[in-house]
C-alpha cells in the first residue's frame, strides 16, 4: 500500500494517555495521529502521568508521542493543554502560551455558533477533592491491574486472538462505579447548560461517549467523552460540523501503520537524548517544587 493521505480535522481531543504508565498506548496513538491533520489538537488532561513518573520506565514510544506533537505545533497545530489529575502540576502554569501551545484548565471553542466547555473532569471527583492519596493509591493499583491485564492478554492473543479487559469487567460490573459514571455525566451536563453551552467534552473516566443528554433545567446537550489511550483507545473528532467518536480498534489503516514522514521520523532519532534529558529535568522541577508546597 502506498502512503495514505492525512484525514483533515477541525478539532482532535485525545485525553487520558497516562505517558509514563506501563498500560499506556503511546505507539497506537502515534500511528493513528498519523493518519490526521488537525488544525486545533486538545489534550484533555492526564497525557503524562507524573503521578506514576517513574525515570526507571519511560519508553521511546512514549517520547516519540511527544517529540510529534511538538512537531504539529512548528507545522501549525494549535495546541491546548487542558490539565488533568495526573498532571495537576501543571496547573500553576495555567496561562502559559509559547507560540501555538497553550496551558489551560478549561477551555471553550466557538464551533460553527456552538459552545463546547472542554475540561478534564476531575473536578467532580469526591475522592480527588477529599482524599487525594487514596487516588494516588487507586492509580498505583491500577497501573498494576493494566500491567497484569497485559500479560495475561499476551497469552489471550496468542491463544484466541481476543484481548481482555480487567478493569473495563471491573467497572462495567460494580453498581457504584456505573452510579458514579452517571452522576458525573449528569453534572457535566446540568452545569454546562447553565452556563448556556450546549456541548460538553470531558474525559478522566476512561469512558468514551457522544450522545444527548436531557439537563435538570429541560435543555439538551451534546455530552462527549473523549475516553482513553490505556484501554479503550479513542479520541474525539470534530469536522464537517459534526463530532465522531474514533475508535482505533475499528481503523484498519492506523492500525497498519501506514502513514509516514520520513522527515518528521528522522527528527524524531536525532531529538531522542536531548528530548529525554529535558524532560527528565522538568519533571524533577515539577515534583521539587510540588513537595516544597505541600
Amino acid at each position: 500500500m502506498g502512503k495514505q493521505k492525512r484525514r483533515p480535522l477541525d478539532v482532535l481531543v485525545i485525553s487520558d494517555v497516562h505517558l509514563g504508565t506501563y498500560g499506556c498506548k503511546a505507539k497506537e496513538l502515534l500511528s493513528y495521529m498519523k493518519t490526521v491533520n488537525p488544525k486545533i489538537l486538545v489534550l484533555n488532561g492526564d497525557i503524562i502521568d507524573i503521578w506514576q513518573f517513574s525515570k526507571s520506565y519511560f519508553p521511546k514510544s512514549h517520547f516519540k508521542l511527544i517529540k510529534y506533537i511538538s512537531n504539529l505545533l512548528s507545522k501549525g497545530t494549535e495546541v491546548y493543554y487542558v490539565t488533568g489529575n495526573h498532571d495537576e502540576m501543571l496547573r500553576r502554569f495555567e496561562g502559559f502560551t509559547l507560540g501555538k501551545l497553550s496551558i489551560v484548565n478549561k477551555l471553550v471553542l466557538d464551533l460553527n455558533g456552538q459552545k463546547a466547555w472542554i475540561f478534564h473532569g476531575d473536578v467532580f471527583d469526591v475522592i480527588m477533592k477529599n482524599s487525594k492519596w487514596l487516588a494516588k493509591l487507586g492509580g498505583k493499583g491500577y497501573d498494576l491491574l493494566i500491567l497484569m491485564n497485559t500479560m495475561v492478554n499476551w497469552f489471550s492473543l496468542k491463544m484466541t486472538g481476543k484481548r481482555l479487559s480487567f478493569s473495563k469487567k471491573i467497572k462495567s460490573g460494580v453498581k457504584s462505579a456505573v452510579k458514579y459514571i452517571n452522576d458525573f455525566e449528569q453534572t457535566a451536563i446540568d452545569i454546562a447548560a447553565s452556563k448556556g453551552y450546549s456541548q460538553v467534552i470531558c474525559g478522566h473516566i476512561h469512558q468514551p461517549a457522544l450522545r444527548n443528554i436531557t439537563a435538570a433545567n429541560g435543555n439538551t446537550i451534546l455530552y462527549l467523552n473523549s475516553g482513553d489511550w490505556v484501554e479503550n483507545m479513542t479520541a474525539l473528532e470534530y469536522a464537517n460540523n459534526e463530532w465522531k467518536l474514533y475508535d482505533f480498534a475499528n481503523d484498519p489503516i492506523a492500525q497498519n501503520d501506514e502513514p509516514s514522514d520520513p522527515q518528521t521520523e528522522d527528527s524524531l532519532h536525532k531529538a531522542e537524548f536531548e528530548n529525554k534529558q529535558l524532560f527528565h529535568e522538568l519533571i524533577n522541577e515539577f515534583m521539587f517544587t510540588d513537595s516544597k508546597n505541600n
